[in-house]
């Protein structure tokens, strides 16, 4: 399962939606992207990030066996969202209304790039912004030591993940 989430900063050029994608199971983040306008299409790209590098491409059903949670924003219920998500095989799981836990891998993952990168730095541009969530899913995914996964990194636990599956076959 993975999840997604938005939430919003600040750049020069005015606010700024920033969508992320979470793996569930390593908490790793699968996609990261900022755009001028939160709109059900920008909501896909993390998701698109996520599927061409876990899964090696974009298909129909590329992806099916995975679930996506999400809230019930209007990004995420729209016929364009949904329609991607059945296309590419992923099993739609929305949260209860009005219960953020319920997407709780996405919220923890969006504080962490708060604390981290959003609050602590500024940005002039969208463009400069959207580059510097890219480099922070590689430093996430490649260094962040998560108590859940044993003080491992996502992509230790990842990596174990992918072994274990090739060993089972």
């Amino acid at each position: 399962m993975w999840g997604t989430d938005m939430t919003t900063t600040w750049t020069a050029e005015g606010q700024a939606a920033v969508f992320v994608a979470v793996d569930h199971h390593s908490a790793g983040c699968v996609g990261l992207h900022a755009a001028r306008r939160g709109t059900r299409f920008e909501a896909l790209e993390p998701l698109r990030q996520g599927v061409r590098q876990h899964f090696g491409g974009f298909a129909k059903d590329i992806a099916a066996g995975l679930s996506l949670r999400h809230d019930h924003g209007s990004q995420y219920m729209a016929d364009a969202f949904q329609g991607e998500l059945t296309f590419l095989g992923i099993e739609s799981s929305p949260a209860f209304v009005r219960a953020p836990e319920g997407n709780g891998c996405a919220e923890r993952f969006i504080r962490t790039l708060k604390e981290n990168l959003l609050w602590v730095r500024t940005f002039d541009t969208v463009e400069q912004l959207r580059q510097a969530l890219l480099e922070f899913r590689q430093t996430y995914n490649s260094t962040w030591l998560i108590e859940r996964n044993g003080f491992r990194t996502p992509d230790a636990v990842r990596q174990d993940q992918l072994s274990t599956r090739v060993l089972a076959a």
